[in-house]
């Protein structure tokens, strides 16, 4: 039986996840959340849920509570008009923070979106068993025997047969009442994947396009860790030269110097060569750039490696351009040319913060 301070306790959480999926737009498009991010959870701001309060009752019994006022005065409301007056002691409207789960910001995320769920490749055929628990039975083990539903079964016999004593409450479980925990054991895909981010550093990229990118990331990293059990996360950064680097310096480097994208690529390619079997790893490349490249020569390169090497080992290569006033653009322009019908190329163009929302979409609506 579910009690009733369950069902508020659901029904709030409902309220809740209204809230958050009615504003979900603003959240993508905002950084907050990154730095509310904890190992599970995200911390949101809520406002305007109304709380019940007291009202007085239309009847004429007298108790505690009744005194002066008109019938239908909340209780606890100040008087006068909103705004006038002097300043006042009393507190004013307050914005609610709660913490939601990381996979169920996936969930709505998906659902608001329409994400396809991923199907994953690699290891996709190798499954493994774990046993859940899903019931209580009358028999088994020992070993799973539920103390409290078993205690609970012998004062229930007890009460029925007036054998209790509350003077006494000694409570004795006999056979019949003992209750054991069972199990089913559930059939689970092992899928493993890796996220390349690649990133623009060079002088044309400034903070507000890092920001983006930044933000992006962790819609990107929230519905892909929903999607898979294990997942790594490598970071490669690039002017005219690239290297790896861990997640702070990806996020906080800026260089002067000009750009060479493919050093990037060879830079990603020797990752997937050196630790990741495209047989066994599901993996996700993501390279985002303002459109500056030193000259076709170099972009023929970029094709050369995404054709030959890169997509034929991936599941998804996204590449994001976002606008920047000294950036030319032109490389989104020259992938849509030379590769106008690959699949496991998606392309999209962040022209704000505002693009971040159509941005996801893009990449993570095909479901691969």
């Amino acid at each position: 039986m579910v009690k009733r301070i369950d069902k508020d306790a659901s029904r709030f959480r409902q309220i809740i996840r209204g809230k958050v999926k009615k504003n979900l737009k603003k959240y993508v498009t905002r950084g907050e959340l990154i730095g509310k991010k904890g190992k599970d959870l995200v911390s949101i701001p809520i406002d305007q849920i109304n709380v019940p309060r007291f009202r007085f009752s239309s009847r004429k019994s007298g108790g505690v509570g009744q005194g002066g006022g008109d019938i239908g005065t909340p209780i606890g409301s100040g008087s006068g008009q909103d705004g006038a007056g002097e300043a006042g002691d009393a507190p004013g409207r307050h914005i609610l923070e709660v913490d939601i789960s990381l996979d169920e910001l996936a969930q709505m995320l998906g659902e608001e979106l329409e994400l396809p769920n991923i199907e994953p490749k690699g290891k996709k055929n190798i499954h493994s068993d774990k046993d859940r628990y899903t019931g209580i039975s009358d028999t088994g083990p020992e070993s799973l025997r539920h103390f409290k539903r078993t205690y609970k079964q012998a004062l229930r016999r007890q009460i029925i047969s007036q054998s209790y004593n509350p003077d006494n409450p000694a409570i004795v479980p006999i056979r019949e009442d003992r209750r054991y925990r069972t199990w089913k054991t559930v059939v689970q895909p092992e899928s493993n994947a890796v996220i390349i981010y690649m990133m623009d550093v060079s002088g044309s990229m400034g903070d507000e396009q890092k920001e983006i990118v930044r933000t992006q990331s962790f819609w990107i990293d929230t519905w892909l860790h929903y999607q898979y059990e294990n997942i790594e996360t490598r970071y490669v950064i690039h002017d005219a030269v690239a290297r790896e680097v861990d997640k702070e310096t990806f996020y906080h480097t800026r260089e002067s110097g000009g750009t060479i994208i493919s050093s990037a690529y060879k830079v990603a390619a020797r990752i997937m060569e050196q630790d990741y079997n495209p047989a066994e790893w599901n993996i996700y490349l993501f390279h985002f750039s303002d459109g500056d490249n030193w000259g076709e020569i170099d972009t023929d390169e970029c094709v050369a490696l995404l054709t030959k090497t890169l997509l034929p080992r991936i599941n998804l290569f996204c590449y994001g351009q976002v606008e920047s006033p000294y950036g030319s653009g032109l490389f989104i322009r020259d992938l849509e040319e030379y590769l106008p019908d690959e699949e496991k190329l998606v392309l999209s163009e962040i022209p704000d913060k505002e693009g971040i929302y159509q941005s996801i979409k893009d990449f993570l609506g095909k479901g691969k």
